[in-house]
């Protein structure tokens, strides 16, 4: 795909035209589109963000997909500068370990591996590890600390190079990179390629119940193609040689799930979870339409409510900054107004992030170094599903004064 941009015309998983729009956004530049102080005069493409439902399988997805080389090549996410997922990525290894047991012979590979910090974890376990990651400037950190990293898209070309250089894998993962993909199909058919009999595909997306129950529209972003339920999963694994086995809940991102897929030919016995989880998708409406237009209304009485305590407090005279610059802040900002009129500036970790400025809006981002010096009076929490271990790290601002304000699921004032 040599274009910037370009719109789908069937259902990413069963290739179905049966499609109906549920959710329009307003359109953004690339969630993850920071920019430096020298391209501040230059006007940001956007692009649709605009939800659909397949009526056939009930799959939610986007259909305007981003070329990916522009989302991906110079990604600016780190998985380890976050204390929460290094000990998230360290206990998960831990799990898989436990569970399946992998062969020391056979190799342990992460699609869309980052800086390899889940792969450093069996890596200090004796296990032999490939990352692949088409982030040029991560996968070299990934290289530098000893994670031998591939710096690619995964798919099924890429499959037959491993397969001829390596040996099988007893376990692949892809960690919310299961959702980043057009070409779900040619992934699993990668997957396939590398797995060894008895393996695991292993991958953690962000849950569709989730997003719904608890108003998390921000997770909708050009990256995120695809939002995930068991009950469309089901029949796409199936369809594709490999069966859906296990389903756990986890908390990362406001609430993900871990799903597991087999060949056809294991003999890794399925467990009630899946029938678990069906059930509860349909008894919450997850596949029906409907569900998804009454969503857009509960994000549009909570843009309502924020802004409504955000502009009582600038008429105040009180200063604001936010917090975290995720790449789901650019939706929650964009669609919020959250402009420079509101927010003065970002306070986030990340040094790749540190100088930049944010997707389109401009808005400088800033070490909490800053906070030192200038401190606002209300700090809004944009990257509010690491709320608890943020306040606990910066006790100081609340302890001078200072206050901040969770956005989702629920706006809460600290």
């Amino acid at each position: 795909m040599t274009k910037k941009h370009f719109r789908r015309k069937t259902c990413r998983l069963c290739h179905s035209n049966k499609l109906k729009s549920v959710v329009k956004f307003s359109a953004t530049p690339p969630a993850n589109a920071f920019v430096s102080n020298r391209d501040l005069n230059i006007e940001q493409e956007t692009y649709p963000l605009e939800v659909f439902f397949c009526c056939n399988c009930k799959h939610v997805q986007l259909l305007d997909v981003v070329n990916p080389s522009i989302l991906f090549k110079n990604y600016v996410y780190v998985s380890g500068t976050s204390p929460v997922f290094i000990k998230h990525f360290e206990e998960y290894s831990k799990s898989l370990i436990e569970s399946f047991s992998p062969s020391f012979d056979e190799i342990i590979i992460d699609i869309g591996s980052n800086d390899g910090t889940l792969l450093s974890f069996f890596k200090q376990e004796g296990f032999k590890v490939l990352g692949i990651d088409p982030a040029k400037e991560i996968s070299e950190i990934a290289n530098k600390k000893g994670i031998e990293t591939l710096n690619n898209f995964f798919d099924l070309e890429l499959s037959e190079h491993i397969k001829k250089n390596y040996p099988k894998a007893s376990i692949i993962t892809a960690n919310n990179v299961f959702a980043h993909c057009d070409d779900l199909i040619g992934i699993v058919n990668g997957v396939k390629n590398l797995l060894s009999e008895n393996g695991t595909f292993v991958f953690e997306v962000s849950y569709l119940v989730d997003v719904v129950e608890k108003t998390l529209f921000d997770t909708i972003y050009h990256e995120h193609l695809s939002y995930h339920s068991v009950i469309p999963l089901i029949d796409f694994f199936k369809s594709n040689g490999m069966e859906l086995f296990k389903v756990d809940f986890i908390n990362t991102h406001g609430g993900s799930i871990r799903g597991f897929a087999k060949l056809e030919c294991s003999k890794i016995k399925t467990d009630n979870s899946i029938k678990n989880l069906v059930q509860l998708e349909k008894k919450l409406s997850i596949d029906n339409p409907k569900t998804f237009i009454d969503f857009y209304e509960k994000i549009t009485l909570l843009k309502k409510r924020l802004l409504e305590i955000l502009y009582t407090l600038k008429s105040e005279g009180k200063k604001i900054a936010a917090f975290g610059a995720p790449a789901k802040a650019t939706t929650l900002m964009y669609q919020f107004g959250l402009n420079k009129d509101v927010i003065d500036y970002i306070i986030d970790d990340s040094p790749l992030k540190q100088g930049l400025y944010s997707p389109g809006l401009h808005i400088p981002v800033l070490s909490s170094e800053h906070l030192k010096n200038q401190s606002p009076d209300y700090l809004l929490l944009l990257a509010w599903n690491f709320a608890d271990s943020i306040v606990e790290k910066n006790k100081e601002f609340l302890e001078s004064g200072g206050h901040f304000i969770v956005p989702l699921p629920q706006i809460q004032i600290i």
